[in-house]
């Protein structure tokens, strides 16, 4: 398996209510991703991205057909960093 471009994987973060509430609560961050990217393959991404590790993704197909990932981040890097890099904070 080669390695994809993480910025095809990766669309954007999102910044809702539940977003920041995950962000603070339980380390996590959203992302929109490629309806085809596997969890894998996010994660890979997402690690190139921010140059952190991720502990674990769990993905959800919204009503409207699009991909969302729910990534959770290493207790060595908190979400909020990596969210206030993005400029999300």
């Amino acid at each position: 398996m080669e390695s994809a471009d993480p910025y095809r994987i990766i669309k954007f973060p999102l910044s809702t209510e539940k977003s920041i509430r995950l962000m603070e609560a339980e380390n996590k961050l959203i992302f929109e991703v490629d309806k085809k990217a596997s969890k894998t393959e996010i994660k890979e991404a997402v690690e190139k991205m921010f140059k952190t590790t991720v502990e674990k993704v769990n993905t959800l197909i919204t009503p409207q057909g699009k991909k969302r990932a729910y990534v959770k981040f290493g207790s060595e890097t908190p979400a909020i960093d990596i969210a206030t890099q993005m400029g999300l904070m």
